[in-house]
């Protein structure tokens, strides 16, 4: 027992001195950085033990608070740097050579690869050049014409329950309207999602999101051999589904390869067939179709990696986006009043009236409103990155191997550039600037992150979201009733309750 209890001991000390010597250099480097105390082995993991996905974006506050703008804690042995300073932030977002994701972004790599969102390196500038031309404004141009069909579509769903009395959790109904938006700009193919919301693929889609934020928040299922262990459920689910998603984005890729073939082999333009969907518009499918790197077409999984980037991107952030910015229009009736005022003048009393790009860039009051409900409920609340080698961040030195992590969600709340930050004030984005107290520094609002990674699909989104939201503006009084929105720390930014509200047919006098 005596030496059972001497071989435990020394066992620890050596754990110990092992957890030192592993963390050594880098606490030396760190001798400046504020932070909360570690443990041995354990560094800080325990500060998290408790915390739900609501309480994540106030605990990162308090510990701004408490600590500064840039502080540091360890998990086990990988140190994670928090920065919500703008100015160190613009250092490395602006920064060609610091492009690799951390940590966070690992639970997408089964269902994404190694697409536009998780690649770096070689592989990442090829790929982001040759997507760039996809949000050219000509072919953005054609995707107007999808967004207004589909938002009427939602229309017609949500006019079920415009009675002005029934609580609407309109969260699935932006979900679905979003789905069917991308599935139809990235692949070039209807899912019909909002008219069958049990099409496989649809099902699989949600499922897989809804489990990787239920992953992301328990960190233990991170780890895939314990998810396998303590969820299996959700375990056979997620990788079934990744495969049926899989498979019905080869099964595209190959038809419209075929197609696009064909039509070079007879030099003739593909016709629109209502099974795969091929269409007359430039999807993102055909862009990389035709692309190539080094001479050398893109293979099929090369592409099925993008497109699966692109409907994940563009359908779970679209839907948060959407969502808070119309529960908050719900809120304030002056703000509902003003947009509805701003969309007759460009849109005229024609609830059906299809819009044109060119009407969407005139809506510039609603420009404001989105920017600040963006400000408020960023959709990507937090973004990072390793660090491969050693960092100098405006004298700061951080070591090679950090995880450098970057707290959009409370820099977007900070009083010093955005006075009352907690109010819904959509004018202090009038003119183009930011109304403070000093100079705002660019990088201090960046919904959509900044630099060489900053979102390809900004503009892309916007549009979508003013597509949107005019038309249920149009159609609907959005009104305060039910819960209201509780922000929750996840991929994508949720709501626990929802997104909910009332609504009534609008009355045009």
């Amino acid at each position: 027992m005596t030496m059972l209890i001497e071989l435990t001991i020394i066992l620890m000390g050596l754990l110990f001195l092992w957890d030192y010597l592993l963390k050594r250099r880098r606490n030396e480097i760190l001798h400046y950085m504020p932070g909360p105390m570690p443990l041995p082995l354990l560094g800080n993991v325990l500060i998290y033990r408790g915390k739900s996905p609501e309480d994540i974006m106030s605990f990162v506050a308090i510990n701004r608070e408490k600590y500064g703008p840039l502080y540091r804690v360890w998990i086990f042995n990988k140190l994670g740097v928090f920065s919500c300073d703008p100015a160190d932030v613009e250092v490395i977002l602006s920064s060609p050579q610091h492009i690799t994701k951390n940590n966070l972004y690992d639970l997408l790599q089964n269902w994404l690869g190694t697409g536009l969102l998780m690649s770096t390196g070689r592989k990442w500038h090829s790929r982001r050049k040759i997507i760039t031309p996809t949000f050219h404004f000509k072919i953005l141009e054609q995707f107007v014409e999808i967004f207004d069909q589909q938002s009427a579509v939602l229309v017609k769903k949500l006019n079920e329950f415009a009675d002005g009395k029934s609580v609407v959790n309109i969260f699935p109904f932006i979900c679905l309207m979003a789905l069917d938006v991308i599935a139809e700009t990235a692949m070039g193919t209807k899912v019909n999602a909002q008219m069958n919301p049990k099409f496989p693929y649809v099902l699989a889609v949600n499922g897989v999101t809804n489990i990787l934020a239920k992953r992301f928040i328990n960190v233990w299922q991170r780890i895939d051999w314990i998810f396998w262990l303590l969820a299996r459920e959700d375990a056979k689910q997620f990788y079934s589904s990744i495969e049926l998603m899989h498979d019905f984005t080869e099964r595209i890729i190959i038809d419209r390869r075929a197609a696009l073939e064909q039509s070079l082999t007879n030099n003739t333009t593909p016709t629109k067939d209502t099974d795969v969907g091929l269409k007359r518009r430039m999807a993102l499918l055909d862009v990389l179709l035709q692309s190539t790197i080094d001479g050398q077409p893109l293979s099929n999984e090369d592409i099925r990696e993008e497109v699966d980037t692109f409907m994940f991107e563009g359908h779970d952030t679209t839907t948060s986006a959407i969502s808070f910015c119309l529960h908050l229009i719900s809120r304030h009736p002056l703000v509902q009043a003003k947009l509805f005022e701003e969309i007759r003048e460009v849109l005229g009393d024609n609830e059906e009236r299809p819009v044109t790009l060119r009407d969407l860039g005139e809506l510039k009051y609603m420009e404001c409103v989105i920017k600040e409900s963006l400000r408020l409920y960023p959709p990507v609340p937090i973004i990072g990155r390793t660090f491969e080698e050693d960092v100098n961040l405006n004298g700061k030195l951080i070591p090679a191997g950090t995880n450098y992590t970057v707290g959009i969600f409370v820099m977007l709340r900070d009083p010093k550039y955005f006075p009352n930050p907690n109010t819904f004030h959509p004018e202090r984005f009038l003119n183009d600037s930011v109304e403070g107290d000093e100079k705002i520094n660019p990088y201090s609002y960046i919904p959509f992150s900044a630099g060489p990674r900053n979102c390809i699909g900004q503009k892309f989104a916007l549009s979508e979201m003013k597509s949107t939201i005019s038309k249920i503006i149009r159609n609907f009084q959005l009104l305060p009733l039910g819960a209201d929105v509780r922000p929750s720390m996840s991929i994508v930014l949720r709501s626990q309750t929802g997104s909910e509200m009332g609504l009534k047919p609008r009355v045009y006098v």
